[in-house]
């Protein structure tokens, strides 16, 4: 093989290396702003949960209310044992709430999940 051909060989494979390279770069910018498109939205939908799941206590916190008055006012049981009754069962659900969740959240991460989740757990702890 003669040096002109192989230096046209060469300038062949560094033409589709680079062409390869800049429809990566390209593919990259473009999952880039995808990534930042879907960040906002999930960002926006996190605080419209966060709104919801607030409202949902508020209401939660009115109907027990409602209830422990109405259980106080309708049985023969005094203010004080329908709330302590109350909160025997809202202890309870819990319980049984934070058991069932726990086990659900177990399972094999990603180192890189675990590195998210310690740097995110830093951060909101101001610690470095």
């Amino acid at each position: 093989m003669t040096e002109s051909k192989r230096s046209k060989g060469l300038g062949a494979a560094a033409r589709v290396t680079a062409l390869a390279g800049s429809v990566m770069d390209l593919h990259v910018r473009i999952a880039l702003q995808e990534m930042d498109r879907e960040k906002r939205r999930l960002i926006s939908g996190g605080i419209f949960l966060a709104f919801g799941g607030v409202l949902m206590l508020c209401a939660l916190l009115a109907i027990e209310a409602g209830l422990l008055i109405w259980s106080s006012k309708n049985t023969d049981w005094s203010l004080e044992s329908a709330l302590g009754i109350l909160a025997l069962v809202n202890i309870t659900m819990a319980g049984i709430s934070l058991r069932i969740g726990g086990q659900l959240a177990k399972g094999p991460y990603l180192p890189e999940t675990l590195e998210g989740i310690t740097k995110t757990t830093k951060a909101v702890l101001g610690k470095n």
